[in-house]
Formats: structure tokens, sequence, C-alpha cells
């Protein structure tokens, strides 16, 4: 059974701006589109949003409306819809489940370009099992043209960033766009970095050489899987989400993994992730990845 492309909705300028992602990016993987509306009855709303009859007739309305803007963008996508009455975040959990992809609509932008992630947003990030797109509102479609290139964090070997990788280039080739491969590395601490790591770098013929050698390690087998997709391979010294950032004029997506791993005080977004979702100006992608 083929995953859809899910967006959530709840009638705000942000998430239609999702679901109009999300709809362009279902027919160019040839996928359906489901689209969910998770909400809460509370009852001392009542008072100003009505009764609990009344929230739900808005709710049919809102996925309703959405359903059939994408028909008329669209007209040959599948398109379904459903409602989920409960805690929001484990209601778009349990719809991100069933999904390739979960798309989002962050809460804008501010003076400085970016996302406004929610407290929602966040943890749906934090803990769904599969990709989550956050898309703001006023996201231009044109900047899916015009040589924009789907750009990506690469870190550590070729098997913590598989699911990353592949990710980027299953986008890039639905698109017939390139990929940038981004590898940022900095100098190790003195003490930690070890005579084996040394002598690794040393038959490299020095640290960025052999940066430049695990990122085209980790490339192999997605160019060879996709050997229509051009790829830029990307080695720079640096922070990871400052060097991602300074490239994001480049991209119509940001794709940025995420350790699927819960710490003691709960799922995080990882640093990287959380400074690439507040600052970059297009859409991004949040891998997770064991």
């Amino acid at each position: 059974m083929t995953r859809p492309i899910t967006a959530g909705v709840d009638g705000s300028e942000e998430s239609l701006a999702a679901l109009a992602w999300a709809g362009r990016e279902a027919v160019r993987r040839g996928t359906p589109l489901h689209i969910v509306h998770a909400w809460r009855f509370r009852p001392e709303d009542a008072a100003g949003a009505g009764d609990r009859g009344t929230q739900e007739g808005w709710v049919r309305d809102t996925l309703a409306e959405a359903a059939r803007t994408v028909t008329e963008r669209h007209p040959h996508l599948e398109v379904s819809t459903e409602d989920r009455e409960g805690d929001t975040v484990g209601a778009l959990l349990a719809a991100a489940g069933d999904a390739e992809t979960l798309v989002l609509g962050s809460r804008g932008h501010g003076p400085v370009v970016g996302f406004l992630l929610g407290s929602v947003g966040q943890q749906v990030i934090a803990e769904a099992t599969r990709p989550v797109v956050l898309v703001r509102a006023g996201d231009d479609p044109g900047a899916e043209a015009g040589g924009r290139e789907i750009v990506v964090g690469q870190q550590g070997d070729a098997r913590d960033s598989a699911d990353t990788l592949g990710f980027a280039f299953a986008t890039a080739a639905a698109r017939g766009a390139t990929v940038r491969a981004v590898r940022a590395w900095t100098l190790p601490p003195v003490f930690s970095y070890s005579p084996a790591s040394m002598a690794l770098a040393d038959e490299a013929g020095g640290l960025e050489p052999y940066e430049e050698k695990a990122l085209g390690e980790a490339l192999a087998p997605w160019r060879e899987r996709y050997p229509d997709v051009p790829v830029v391979e990307h080695v720079e010294m640096g922070s990871a989400g400052q060097v991602l950032l300074s490239v994001a004029g480049r991209a119509q997506l940001m794709v940025v993994g995420r350790r699927a791993r819960r710490t003691a005080v709960g799922a995080r977004i990882g640093s990287v992730a959380h400074g690439v979702l507040h600052h970059a100006g297009c859409p991004v992608a949040v891998v997770p990845h064991t």
C-alpha cells in the first residue's frame, strides 16, 4: 500500500501553505494526499466558539474546503480527509506514522526570517517516526524552480545519514533538482582526538580531505541509485547549523536529520535541526534516523 503525503490543516494561513506544498509534492511523487484536522473540544471555549456540534461542523467545513482547494488545483490527485479529535500532538503523530511524509505549517516568520516553531510542531518533529516538513506562511511555489537546490546536511558515516540523504535524493529526483550535500567540520579538541582518527586523517592527506572522503563515501550509494540527479559536494569548516544556513538562499528545500532517541528529558529535535527550523527561509524537512 502506498503511503500518502499527509498535510495537517486548521484553517490558518500557514496550514494552507503546508497544504499547497503537500499537494504539489504528492503530484510529483505520484502518491495520494491525506488531509488531517487534529482538534480537541474544550467546553470552556464553547462560549466563544459554539457548542460541540458547532465546532464539529467547523472542522468538517475546514476539511471540505481544503479538499476542494487541492482538487481544483490537481484534479487527478487522489485526496482523502480525516478529523482526529483528541490530543493534538498525539493525533498528528498517529497521522505521521501512517504517512510517507507529514507536512505542517509554521506560525509564520518575524523580523528574522524563519520559523516561529510552536510547541505542537516542536513536539511532533521531536517524536515523529516519519519525515516532517515545515512550511511557513507565504511560501513561494516559484522557489521550487529556477535552479534552486535540495540542500541536505550530512553528518557521521554513510549509515548515520542514509535516511536523510535518501529523502533528499528522492525529492530531487521527483523535482528534477540538484542535491547540494553539505558536510561541516570543526577542529577537534586536542585531548579527544584519538591516534586512530589522526592516522585516518593523515592517510587522507589532512582533515579537510578526510571530511571530503567521508562525504563522498556517504553519497556513493545514492549517486548510484539516482544517476540522473546532479550533486554538489560542499565541505566547509564551521558549525553545521551555520554552514547550512549560509547556503539556505540556494535552497528550495532544506533537509536535516534528527537522531530518533529519547533522553532523560524526553525526545529532542537536536541543535542543528532546531537552528535551521528557526532561521531558514525555505521549507525544512526533518528526517528521523537511528
